[in-house]
């Protein structure tokens, strides 16, 4: 895939693909385009085999601050039902498209990640935050349900049913240093440090097995749903596919040749 530069972010091709979201004098909203075009990146990177990692961060000081006030609030309160329905469908799979991608994707949270931008540094798998970032899902500041792009699915998973539902009903301002004690974020770095971080993390997951990273992604997703004997029927499966894998039996033999 080559390089992109849609309306308002940037992305950089490669084994590790970065995502850079770019409208840093609004503290990088998003727009009705840049969640469509998101949506579609993520669901085109799934067949992407040169890609191995995605890292999401912002431009500027802030991640993200969620939905553009004047190009999303406003236009929304024109729409009808039906319009409304596409645009929170078409918010949902972004996060869908980001939790369904079988590669290991990383925030590096740089600033303020509120509302929809709290919802997509969530849908990560790794976080990684500055001290001075931040992340509130004040949906309910604004009118609207806590329980937004998939919010009330993820959170409760992360930090528990009490803490997500504090979270998403009071919609208050998480520090960084809050949210790492709460397992919301899982590393506080440097300002400096923040993108040298993310890619060192980056690498060794692209250096690891990259069908078994998949494989983990895909069952974590999957047991969130299932019972105890489902998960374990799964996790067999998952198994024995990664067993027939190069990297199982590579692993097995470089065991054996420092065995030797």
């Amino acid at each position: 895939m080559s390089e992109l530069r849609p309306s308002s972010f940037r992305y950089e091709p490669g084994e590790i693909a970065t995502i850079t979201l770019d409208r840093p004098d609004r503290l990088n909203a998003l727009t009705f385009d840049v969640y469509a075009e998101l949506r579609d990146l993520f669901g085109t990177l799934v067949h992407d085999e040169s890609v191995k990692v995605v890292i999401v961060t912002g431009e500027g000081r802030g991640f993200c601050s969620g939905g553009d006030v004047e190009d999303i609030i406003g236009r929304l309160l024109e729409q009808d039902m039906a319009q409304l329905l596409a645009f929170t469908r078409m918010t949902g799979a972004l996060i869908r498209n980001i939790r369904a991608l079988p590669k290991p994707v990383i925030a590096a949270v740089n600033g303020v990640a509120a509302g929809a931008g709290a919802v997509i540094a969530l849908a990560c798998d790794f976080r990684l935050a500055v001290p001075h970032a931040s992340l509130a899902f004040l949906f309910t500041k604004v009118g609207l349900a806590g329980a937004d792009m998939g919010a009330a699915y993820l959170l409760p998973r992360v930090v528990g049913l009490a803490r997500a539902t504090e979270i998403l009903m009071l919609g208050d301002r998480i520090s960084a240093e809050a949210a790492l004690n709460l397992g919301l974020v899982n590393r506080v770095v440097a300002p400096e440090a923040l993108m040298e971080e993310a890619r060192a993390l980056a690498a060794r997951l692209a250096a690891g097995p990259t069908f078994a990273l998949g494989m983990t992604k895909t069952l974590l997703n999957q047991e969130l749903d299932t019972d105890f004997a489902s998960a374990i029927e799964a996790e067999a499966q998952g198994q024995a596919i990664c067993m027939q894998t190069p990297s199982f039996r590579a692993a097995y033999e470089a065991f054996k040749a420092r065995r030797g």
